[in-house]
């Protein structure tokens, strides 16, 4: 029997760039610790042929990797029927070039249009479930921002972006315990789109994230590579 409060956190996918395996890698995660409600921590999709940063100018171009992606997206949406999406920085990378180039909102499809969302995810920036708040960490950064993601959210927290951060850390204080997570990410590193990190020290650290118990406890789970 699966339980509503006992919450599966997937880390960034960066769809199509995602690791082969990760997907029934949180499926077995979802199983095994009776998972039902579902959150992915956002940067559902890369859109790295659009990307402020440098790209490779070998890889795909960008009907061509969104083609590629709506193709992977349609597995995730097959095993994830219903799920809440948090909106990540490479996900509202179409909204941040229109303003770049002085376009209005009007201008552009919605996120959920451009992919295809099915009726049963629901995207927006953060989301409250029993007093944990879930967002994808845009702006944060080092191996403690999910700390400091607790810290200045005044609650327990769970976020992704920083790829190279999987973990949990109880903070209490004398008025009650509240705890920060990274859920890492479930990217494949030696694509094109990851180039940029070849030399980092740091790797990605790929896996997802459990909450448990109305959002008393937390747990990250690594995948085996």
């Amino acid at each position: 029997m699966y339980h509503k409060d006992h919450i599966l956190v997937i880390g960034d996918t960066h769809i199509p760039f995602e690791l082969p395996g990760y997907l029934d890698f949180c499926l077995s995660i979802q199983k095994r610790v009776k998972c039902g409600t579902v959150v992915h921590i956002g940067d559902l999709v890369d859109n790295h042929a659009i990307s402020y940063h440098e790209h490779d100018p070998n890889g795909k171009s960008p009907i061509d990797e969104m083609k590629e992606a709506d193709e992977h997206l349609k597995r995730w949406f097959k095993a994830f029927p219903v799920l809440r999406t948090c909106r990540g920085n490479h996900d509202r990378l179409v909204d941040r070039k229109g303003k770049t180039n002085g376009l209005p909102e009007r201008c552009f499809k919605s996120f959920r249009e451009i992919w295809n969302l099915p009726k049963g995810w629901i995207d927006d920036f953060w989301f409250d479930i029993d007093g944990v708040h879930y967002t994808h960490g845009t702006g944060l950064s080092g191996d403690n921002a999910p700390e400091k993601a607790a810290q200045q959210n005044r609650q327990s927290t769970v976020i992704g972006h920083v790829h190279h951060v999987g973990s949990v850390k109880y903070l209490v204080s004398e008025k009650d315990r509240i705890f920060g997570m990274g859920v890492g990410c479930g990217i494949d590193r030696k694509t094109y789109a990851f180039e940029y990190g070849r030399d980092f020290s740091k790797k990605p650290v790929i896996g997802c994230g459990v909450v448990t118990d109305q959002g008393k406890y937390a747990q990250f789970f690594p995948m085996e590579i």
